[in-house]
């Protein structure tokens, strides 16, 4: 008798699952662009807060406070709320996923530039830098590798919690999982589930090759 774990190697490797609106690459371009929308609202938003707080040193006690609170919100009960709010489409899960990618962005810029030697700091003043200069040009550049860490782990945590849009009967990787458990075929449910893990898996090694390279301060 196979095991699940050889029947979701079958479905995997069956091509019919690998072609159209229902397979695979379909399923994963989805899944990606709803995780890179969602960084990207959550970058716009959390990335000049955190740079402006770890610049100035000012409200970092509110955006601890903060950030713990948005990390304890539970997603999908989030979810639920905001399709109650705001009915069943994207907008419902790209608010509960950016909630969930704003504490890392924001934990990641300004814990960086507070990270710089402060004589770093002052002795870029001492030579004329106006303030913007010294943000743009010092203490972004020497904060890349925990901005990027930053990035990482909010990209992380979206492409593994965007299956949720499944739930509400949106498309990316979730599907498999969600439907597969509604039917009870469980070697779709595991398929979709190793395709998440492997796209993970792939998204940290790249950012991870990308922090390596960045400057340190």
């Amino acid at each position: 008798m196979s095991s699940v774990f050889d029947e979701a190697v079958d479905w995997l490797t069956t091509s019919a699952h690998w072609h159209g609106e229902e397979g695979v690459p379909h399923r994963l371009f989805q899944h990606l662009g709803y995780t890179t929308l969602t960084v990207a609202i959550a970058a716009v938003v959390a990335l000049p807060v955190g740079l402006w707080i770890g610049h100035t040193g000012r409200l970092r006690g509110l955006a601890v406070l903060v950030s713990g609170a948005l990390r304890a919100l539970p997603t999908l009960g989030l979810l639920t709320l905001v399709v109650l709010w705001q009915g069943i489409g994207l907008t419902a899960p790209i608010i509960a996923l950016v909630v969930l990618a704003i504490p890392p962005l924001l934990a990641g810029a300004y814990a960086g530039l507070e990270a710089i030697d402060r004589r770093t700091i002052d002795a870029a003043r001492a030579v004329g830098m106006t303030e913007w200069q010294v943000l743009t040009k010092v203490e972004i550049p020497l904060a890349a590798g925990l901005i990027v860490g930053g990035l990482r782990s909010a990209v992380l945590q979206v492409v593994a919690t965007a299956t949720i849009a499944a739930y509400i009967g949106l498309g990316g990787l979730g599907r498999y999982i969600i439907d597969g458990v509604a039917i009870r075929d469980y070697p779709q449910t595991l398929s979709g589930s190793l395709v998440v893990v492997v796209l993970a898996l792939a998204l940290d090694a790249v950012f991870a090759a990308v922090q390596r390279l960045a400057p340190r301060a």
